[in-house]
């Protein structure tokens, strides 16, 4: 009998994934009530937690995408062993609070990272706070990333922001193309802080914030900050923890 709950994408690779789950688990003694299995790739992932954050469940991700991050390897072979054996880490996602131009509220949660992004082909003209301290007056660029560790090898890496370690409790704050300061690289923060993000041109310069893959358009200011309220339990196979994943990548960093 299957206790556990199993989320498909709806992709042939992920449907046949599936198929061989079942066939395998009925075959096995495995039970387990509050795991959900959820099949796809690093996106369907953060849509799938995003809407089951109130429940207290562990979920192990299987990759039928691309690179697949957050995600476990397939093996038909050794599947009840991996689920059986799987090592839990918990992390809480940022909470980003957006004012937009009618001072309408809107509130979402990310995993990985919020983004503030130009919305035109003007530049963002922002300034960043870490509570009531300034950290830069104004930064001309195409945008920003605040990042978590889980999110620091995702948009983050991709702009040059800095690998953090599972464990760190910091966030990134790391620009997109910074046009003015030119050589500002971002900044590491406690993951306590309240990171203040003001448009300080919203007519002229327009910006979306966007919580991993949720946009909110025409953002007058941006609170980002961690929910220690919600906590995501993802499991990963032994032999390749979200820790060990994060650590490849840093070393891939120095030695490239």
């Amino acid at each position: 009998m299957i206790k556990l709950q199993i989320i498909s994408d709806k992709n042939k690779k992920s449907s046949l994934i599936k198929k061989l789950l079942i066939k395998k688990l009925e075959t096995s003694h495995f039970k387990k009530k509050n795991l959900v299995v959820v099949i796809g790739g690093d996106g369907f992932m953060l849509q799938t937690l995003k809407k089951n954050k109130n429940l207290k469940k562990q979920f192990y991700g299987i990759n039928s995408g691309n690179y697949g991050f957050l995600m476990n390897k397939f093996s038909s072979k050794n599947i009840i062993k991996n689920l059986s054996k799987a090592n839990m880490v918990s992390i809480s996602p940022l909470e980003m609070i957006v004012k937009n131009k009618n001072n309408q509220i809107k509130r979402s949660i990310a995993i990985n990272e919020v983004s503030v992004l130009r919305q035109s082909r003007q530049a963002a003209s922002l300034s960043i706070k870490q509570g009531p301290r300034q950290i830069i007056k104004e930064l001309v660029s195409d945008g920003v990333l605040v990042s978590t560790p889980a999110g620091s090898t995702a948009y983050n890496l991709s702009v040059h922001g800095p690998i953090l370690s599972l464990h760190s409790k910091k966030l990134s704050i790391s620009p997109i193309s910074a046009f003015r300061p030119r050589r500002w690289k971002g900044k590491i923060v406690n993951d306590k802080t309240k990171i203040i993000i003001n448009n300080l041109n919203p007519s002229k310069r327009p910006i979306s914030a966007v919580a991993d893959n949720l946009e909110v358009r025409n953002a007058k200011s941006i609170v980002v900050k961690i929910n220690n309220k919600i906590k995501f339990n993802l499991l990963y196979d032994k032999n390749r923890s979200l820790q060990k994943k994060i650590k490849i990548e840093q070393i891939r960093r120095e030695t490239s």
